[in-house]
C-alpha cells in the first residue's frame, strides 16, 4: 500500500544528520541523495524521505501509495481531476528517480501531496 513519504526540515544538514544516527541501529542508511532531499531505506528503495521546507515554519507531508500498473495512476489522475483537486504533476515518468517510475502526484483537501507511483514498465 505505502510505498514511501517523506518530511521536510528547515534545516536539512542538521535533520539527516540527525536521521544518520537515529537509523544506523535500525539498519537503515541513505540510498539516495540529490542534496535537496535525501532518501533513507534498508537497500536501494528509500521509503522515507527527508527534504528541504518549501514554507519555512510550515510543513508538507508526502505520501506515495504504489499503483500496480500505468493505468492505475492514469485513473487516479481522473478521479482527482474530477474531485477538483489540484494536480501537482500530472502523470508521467520521473527518470531521475528510475526508469521506470511512473507517478501522479495531487493535494488532497488538506494540502497534502499525496502521490500514486507504478515502478513497472508499461504493459505491452
Amino acid at each position: 500500500m505505502i510505498d514511501h513519504f517523506g518530511l521536510q526540515s528547515d534545516d536539512l544538514a542538521a535533520a539527516t544528520a540527525w536521521y544518520d544516527a537515529f537509523f544506523a541501529p535500525l539498519g537503515y542508511g541513505r540510498v539516495m541523495d540529490y542534496g535537496v532531499a535525501v532518501g533513507y531505506g534498508p537497500s536501494e528503495h528509500p521509503y522515507f524521505w527527508l527534504s528541504e521546507a518549501t514554507d519555512p515554519g510550515g510543513r508538507q507531508s508526502h505520501v506515495a501509495f504504489t499503483a500496480g500498473s500505468r493505468e492505475v495512476v492514469d485513473e487516479v489522475h481522473r478521479v482527482a481531476v474530477g474531485l477538483g483537486r489540484e494536480i501537482l504533476h500530472a502523470p508521467r515518468v520521473w527518470p531521475e528517480y528510475h526508469p521506470n517510475y511512473y507517478g501522479v502526484f495531487v493535494r488532497d483537501p488538506d494540502g497534502n501531496n499525496v502521490e500514486a507511483v507504478c515502478h513497472r514498465p508499461p504493459a505491452d
